[in-house]
């Protein structure tokens, strides 16, 4: 179901968070793009527009290799398949190099993950799961969120 069709659902499921979580949204985590080759791309966001380089790390899971850029607030996060099969090069496939997600910055990201469920969300990842600088993410089916992936992120404490 999308979300956006029923906002009476929405509403409802934010209500039911429980304080701590709230508010559900605490701003941008970062921006998920989806590279060729980070060896190709990273000159231009490391050296040309100077965008501090974090580091890089490899998501097994995910078979992706992500370049982690500072955006003041925000990161830019570079993924880079490490397989023919990852989520990442079958975008890659299908659409090209180009915005692959926007991620959301949550304190909670069970109750988030609960509360967009319990609206209607279609969610891809049912239960919070490990990802890059030792975060706990999950992801929005874009057909419940407007046709954007979103990914919940709750920063590791």
């Amino acid at each position: 179901m999308n979300f956006l069709d029923h906002p009476e659902l929405l509403r409802k499921a934010i209500l039911g968070l429980p304080p701590e979580a709230r508010p559900l949204c605490d701003g941008l985590d970062h921006l998920g793009v989806a590279v060729r080759s980070l060896e190709d791309t990273l000159p231009l966001y490391r050296d040309l527009l100077e965008l501090p380089l974090l580091g890089t790390e490899t998501i097994e899971r995910d078979a992706v290799r992500v370049a982690i850029l500072d955006l003041k607030g925000a990161h830019l996060e570079l993924l880079e398949p490490t397989s023919d099969e990852s989520p990442v090069a079958k975008f890659l496939s299908k659409r090209g190099p180009g915005l692959h997600h926007v991620a959301l910055r949550v304190k909670d990201c069970a109750a988030a993950v609960r509360a967009l469920r319990d609206a209607g969300v279609s969610m891809i990842d049912e239960t919070p799961r490990s990802g890059a600088s030792n975060k706990l993410i999950a992801f929005c089916h874009p057909r419940s969120t407007g046709g954007v992936l979103l990914e919940l992120c709750q920063r590791a404490t």
